[in-house]
């Protein structure tokens, strides 16, 4: 199987080749991409090196497999010509995720609604993953009326540029910034670009995504997204109202024994999901699970989980690698 990765080169490409290496993903051809700066140069995939390539090169190649993480505007560009020549797309970019046409998908919950004919796979945005993993199960048996969430993002989620800025400002360095504000000693509710209704840009993911993925348009949303000095993992604090009555006990093993979550929920012994934890980790992990009495069948949850990687290249590799035992690639 020929696989192009486009993006090769920036932060979430480098960890999408470390996943692939981990699970021995079954790769008899590599091509990755760059941008024309980027092109020529040498990178190591699998203990072998490769040379990089431009979009337009690796198009020709005809590669069964292209996996997209160069932002929107290049998979907007590029990924339904690859779809036309025959390859499937797992595009890591906000382009595709609001299109009805295109499957949003966490494997663990909704890889059904791939198909053989389906050429464009969405990966969505890193704080919905890590969320509607544990939610989804919740929603099955008990129903969500409604959410109100805070996200604490780390400043990997905006690039290298954004740890580049954290770690200047902690060496007392001058360099160019990523965010406009220091974000070291600080954090600020700014992720995205602001919208005309006074949300986020990854605000709106959240609402947008989670009812997609869940198939469920009528949930009641709200979020707030936060910055901190963090650079891997994002966390999450999430106030669910249920539709109906739960025991706590039912909770907390339902989501023990959900694939790919992690119950970490034990207050007196100081356990709890944390990003320094959960970094490097594919799993999500869930903990401080407590009841909301202020509203009838009120759950609080806390939700961590490594943004680059169940936040964004191992959910791809898993697409991928459900592409390749159901037999489309």
């Amino acid at each position: 199987m020929v696989v192009a990765l486009i993006g090769a080169t920036g932060l979430v490409g480098g960890v999408m080749m470390r996943v692939m290496e981990e699970r021995s993903f079954p790769v008899t051809g590599f091509i990755p991409c760059g941008s024309v700066r980027s092109a020529g140069r040498e990178i190591i995939f699998d203990g072998r090196p490769y040379v990089v390539r431009t979009v337009e090169e690796a198009l020709d190649a005809g590669p069964h497999l292209a996996i997209f993480s160069a932002g929107a505007q290049i998979s907007r560009q590029y990924a339904e010509q690859f779809a036309r020549k025959g390859a499937f797309v797992v595009d890591n970019s906000s382009a595709w995720r609001s299109d009805p046409d295109v499957p949003l998908v966490v494997p663990e919950i909704n890889a059904a609604t791939i198909g053989k004919d389906t050429r464009i796979i969405a990966n969505p945005n890193c704080s919905t993953i890590q969320m509607v993993l544990p939610l989804a199960p919740l929603h099955a048996i008990y129903g969500i009326r409604r959410l109100v969430i805070a996200t604490y993002q780390s400043v990997s989620g905006t690039g290298i540029k954004a740890i580049q800025q954290l770690n200047n400002e902690r060496e007392g360095r001058q360099g160019e910034m990523a965010y406009p504000h220091p974000i070291d000693l600080n954090c600020f509710p700014h992720g995205g670009d602001f919208q005309d209704n006074g949300y986020t840009a990854e605000e709106m993911k959240l609402v947008n995504e989670t009812r997609k993925i869940l198939r469920a348009p009528d949930i009641r949303i709200t979020a707030t997204v936060v910055r901190i000095p963090v650079t891997g993992g994002h966390s999450e604090a999430v106030n669910i109202e249920l539709e109906n009555d739960f025991l706590l006990s039912d909770v907390k093993e339902l989501l023990a024994n959900t694939p790919g979550v992690v119950l970490q929920d034990d207050p007196t012994g100081n356990t709890y999901p944390m990003p320094k934890t959960a970094e490097g980790k594919d799993d999500v992990f869930v903990g401080r699970l407590r009841r909301d009495h202020s509203v009838p069948y009120g759950l609080d949850m806390w939700i961590v989980a490594d943004n680059l990687r169940k936040g964004a290249a191992t959910n791809a590799i898993q697409i991928a690698t459900y592409l390749k035992a159901k037999g489309f690639v």
